[in-house]
């Protein structure tokens, strides 16, 4: 079977993008209601869905608040890890796919991949619905604000910046009392979407710093390696001096001080505002008309003014055409559900609700998921 994407649009800057389609929706509305399905008939059918381990606390909450009004059907997600979602998901067992990072050209042209869900010559539908901070979070005595930039924290994290009152972090924090302490990078000992974006980031924003590449097994040939998001942030709890890339909400549970992040116009606090704006500047690569893949450099590389740089983007996978009728409806609505009240109260758990226009055009690519 041939998936393909269609590069027939170019990149658009989602203000400008979302601007459109907050356009089309003022005259035509923003898609069915997540109650009910097609011309108002009652949802039915059973949902799978597999994927990124990030997504589990946020697809359990659309989950409860989608069937708490749709009780005809039912969703199950197994948050396995982005890599098991996306095969579940090639190989036809899924229905939709949480993933950590979009899908690469050769997965998707890859013959072992059957896409089993979906049509010939449909395409794949990649849907930003979940987007995590990522939190520069520390433990350092005495030094609770702390100023970095890509490149500092590149050095940092790649053995080229090994104390704390390095000159390159004092310029960045004059007036501190930076002690004379080894640093202790903290980072994950497993594959990980964080370290992913983490390592993007560095790559995009330190001006040649880091050079040791991404993917999702980090990189930098230092550290100390934990599991998981909860294991790098329960470790820099527990060890003084110590600093690790974590996902907001983690870092939080944990009582970490989380460093500002300079972008080139001046320091920027993590805040559900300041990860919110950089999102908005965002563009999308070209694809599909319906698909929504960022481009991660124009977010990793913003130097706006109040603007945070470091997110973690995941992705619900879907086809535009292929599902039966009822699970084309239920799909539909559930993603719409999700895009939209589904975001409320995220902000309470550290993660960044979706921006108005951004939930807009989610909302039309949702709409255009067609049956077999």
């Amino acid at each position: 079977m041939k998936i393909t994407k269609l590069g027939t649009i170019g990149a658009l800057t989602a203000a400008g993008a979302l601007a459109l389609s907050g356009c089309a929706a003022n005259e035509g509305g923003t898609g069915p209601s997540s109650s009910t399905g097609p011309a108002g008939t009652t949802l039915t059918g059973t949902l799978a869905g597999s994927g990124a381990s990030s997504q589990a606390k946020a697809q359990e909450a659309w989950i409860a608040t989608f069937t708490g009004t749709n009780s005809s059907v039912s969703i199950a997600y197994d948050g396995g890890g982005s890599g098991a979602g996306r095969t579940a998901f090639f190989e036809g067992g899924v229905d939709f796919a949480g993933s950590d990072r979009a899908l690469k050209t050769s997965e998707i042209d890859d013959p072992n991949n059957q896409f089993g869900k979906c049509v010939a010559d449909s395409d794949l539908v990649e849907l930003p619905l979940y987007i995590s901070p990522i939190a520069i979070g520390f433990k350092l005595s005495g030094v609770d604000t702390l100023n970095l930039d890509a490149s500092t924290i590149a050095k940092i994290f790649s053995n080229k910046i090994t104390k704390w009152n390095d000159p390159a972090i004092a310029a960045l924090n004059e007036g501190a009392e930076l002690p004379d302490a080894n640093i202790t990078p903290i980072v994950r000992s497993d594959s990980s979407g964080t370290t992913d974006n983490f390592q993007q980031y560095l790559e995009t924003a330190s001006n040649g710093a880091w050079t040791s590449g991404a993917g999702s097994d980090f990189t930098g040939g230092v550290g100390e390696g934990a599991k998981g998001s909860a294991g790098v942030a329960q470790a820099v709890s527990g060890s003084p001096n110590s600093i690790t890339y974590v996902e907001k909400s983690f870092a939080d549970q944990n009582g970490l001080s989380i460093a500002q992040i300079d972008n080139g116009s001046g320091p920027v606090e993590l805040t559900e505002e300041t990860a919110g704006k950089a999102i908005e500047g965002a563009e999308f690569v070209p694809a599909s008309e319906g698909d929504l893949t960022l481009d991660l450099s124009s977010i990793f590389g913003s130097s706006e003014e109040g603007a945070y740089p470091l997110v973690l983007a995941t992705y619900e996978i879907v086809c535009s055409a292929g599902y039966d009728a009822d699970t084309a409806a239920a799909v539909k609505s559930f993603l719409i559900s999700a895009a939209n009240e589904g975001q409320e109260g995220l902000s309470e758990q550290g993660y960044v609700p979706l921006p108005d226009a951004f939930k807009t055009r989610l909302t039309e690519s949702i709409d255009a998921i067609a049956a077999g």
